[in-house]
Parts: C-alpha cells; structure tokens; sequence
C-alpha cells in the first residue's frame, strides 16, 4: 500500500483513538512535519505529551491524549494564506473564533494562527484542530 499523506493519516489516527477512548495513540510514519505539529498539539493541551519509541524504518511515535480533540484535520491542498487572509480561512474552518486552532508552517516553523498573527507573518494551511 503506497502512502500518499503521512500527516494526514497521523491526524486521522489521533481523531480516531479519541472517539475510541483510547489514552494512547501510534503513530508511524513519522517525519519533522508530524513531530511540529505535535509539539503545537502539545503547547495548546490537545495532547498530554508524545514520544519517539522507534527511529528503525519511518518511525513510531507514541501520543498520549487527553480527550479534547472533537475535530482535526489536515487541509489539502496547502493553501497559501497571507496574514490579512488568516480571519477569513478561521471562519470557513472553525465553529467559532475562541474555539479552536489553525496550524500554519510558516517561514519561522510550524505555529499556531494566534502566533502567526502576532508575528505578522503568513505560510500555507497545514490543519485545523478543535
């Protein structure tokens, strides 16, 4: 079987455990990518915490849930947002302004919409998680 989106199977993975219940989640392959946006899942309590368990052929890395994930998602195809165009893509992908988050990769790494304003900076749409 060929895999053709790693983030994205990540995502659905973690969304998946946590409609199950789980408190743990495996997620391989991993890459860079998958492990920013992890540490930002992290930094706004999506997650408890991540680890890599193996590095042997693509990796495992082990996520620990809290329960707080209803929706997450990757956006395809990555669409280049501006930083006056932020608003607009916050309200075509989240239920409200104070729920939720957008996660950009932007030239200063992978961050959340909040620190991509702050910043005054603009990237491509990776996910959403709320």
């Amino acid at each position: 079987m060929v895999l053709l989106d790693p983030l994205a199977n990540a995502l659905a993975t973690l969304k998946n455990c946590e409609m199950v219940g789980k408190k743990v989640a495996y997620i391989r392959p991993i890459s860079k990518l998958i492990l920013q946006v992890l540490e930002v899942l992290k930094k706004h309590g999506y997650i408890k915490d991540y680890k890599v368990v193996s590095k042997l052929r693509g990796g495992i890395v082990e996520v620990h849930l809290q329960g707080k994930i209803h929706d997450i998602k990757a956006i395809k195809p990555r669409f280049p947002v501006k930083v006056k165009e932020i608003p607009l893509w916050e309200k075509k992908l989240l239920p409200s302004y104070r729920m939720g988050i957008l996660i950009l990769s932007t030239p200063k790494g992978v961050m959340d919409h909040h620190e991509a304003k702050k910043l005054h900076i603009g990237g491509r749409l990776i996910a959403y998680v709320y």
